[in-house]
C-alpha cells in the first residue's frame, strides 16, 4: 500500500524565510526539543523513584521485601528494553512521514501511558493483573522514550545551520537531566508532606497525572514548529528519483554499506 506524502503549507514555506526568520524558527524548535526531551524524561525518570518507593508495596505486596523490589525493579528494566524498538520504529517512519509527526506521537504516547501509570489498580484490588498492566505501559514508556530521543536531536539538527548542528542536537541532551530532577523532586514532595500511609495509597500517582498536563503543553509547542527542511529537501529529491532508484527499507542500505 503507498502512503501519500504530502505537507501542509506552513511546512513547505519555511524555504522561504528569510535568514533572521529561520534562526528564530531554529530557536523554537530546539526549545521544542528541549522541553519535549524534559517531559518525556520527566515521564520516564519518574517511573525509576517510583520502583524503588512505592511498586514494592503497591503492586508486589504479596511477595516478602526483597523479591518486591527486585520484581519491581524488573517492570523498569522493561522499559529499556524497549528503547530500541522504539528508535527503530519511528525512526523508518520519520524518514517516511515527517520527524515532526512521529515526535507529537511519540509524546501523546508518553504521556498517556504515563497519565494510565497513575490510574492503575493496585494488587489489593485486582491482584497480579496490575503488575501486568504495568510492564505494558513501562514498554509503551520505553517505545515512546526510544522515538523521542534521537528524533528531537534530528529535529533541532535539521533546523539549524552547518557549524552549529551539534550544539543544537545537545539540547535534546540536556532535557533528560532536566527532566529526571523534576520528576525526581515531584515525587520526592509528595513523599516529604504526606503521610505514609497516604502516599502509598494515593500520593504518589499524582505526579503522573500531572503528566497529562505536562502533555497538553508539550503539544501546543511542539505542533507550531514546522517540518525539518531536510527532510522536506529529500522528500522532493525522492519525488525525481526513478521508481527503481528509490529503496524499500534504508536500513538494509545502512547495514549493507
Amino acid at each position: 500500500m503507498s502512503v501519500s506524502l504530502t505537507t501542509p503549507a506552513s511546512d513547505t514555506a519555511i524555504h522561504e524565510l528569510t535568514p533572521a526568520q529561520k534562526k528564530k524558527e531554529s530557536r523554537r524548535v530546539i526549545l521544542s526539543s528541549y522541553l519535549g526531551s524534559s517531559i518525556e524524561f520527566y515521564d520516564f525518570l519518574l517511573y525509576a523513584s517510583a520502583s524503588a518507593l512505592v511498586f514494592p508495596t503497591v503492586f508486589f505486596s504479596d511477595l516478602d521485601p526483597l523479591a518486591g523490589t527486585i520484581a519491581s525493579y524488573g517492570t523498569f528494566a522493561a522499559g529499556y528494553l524497549a528503547r530500541p524498538l522504539g528508535g527503530a520504529i519511528f525512526g523508518h517512519f520519520g524518514d517516511k512521514l515527517g520527524r515532526k509527526k512521529m515526535l507529537v506521537l511519540s509524546m501523546f504516547i508518553m504521556g498517556i501511558a504515563s497519565t494510565l501509570i497513575g490510574l492503575v489498580p493496585s494488587a489489593e484490588m485486582i491482584g497480579s493483573w496490575g503488575a501486568v498492566i504495568l510492564v505494558m505501559l513501562r514498554m509503551f514508556q520505553g517505545i515512546a522514550v526510544g522515538g523521542e530521543w534521537g528524533g528531537a536531536a534530528l529535529m533541532a539538527l535539521e533546523h539549524s545551520e552547518k557549524g552549529r548542528r551539534g550544539f543544537a542536537a545537545s539540547f535534546t541532551n540536556a532535557g533528560a537531566p532536566t527532566g529526571a530532577a523534576l520528576g525526581t523532586f515531584v515525587l520526592g514532595t509528595f513523599a516529604a508532606v504526606l503521610p505514609q500511609e497516604e502516599f502509598l495509597s494515593w500520593g504518589w500517582r499524582v505526579p503522573f497525572l500531572l503528566s497529562f498536563v505536562l502533555l497538553v503543553i508539550g503539544m501546543i509547542v511542539r505542533s507550531k514548529i514546522t517540518e525539518s527542511p531536510i527532510f522536506l529537501a529529500a522528500l522532493e529529491k525522492e519525488k525525481n528519483e526513478p521508481v527503481k532508484a528509490k529503496k524499500k527499507l534504508p536500513i538494509v542500505e545502512v547495514l549493507r554499506r
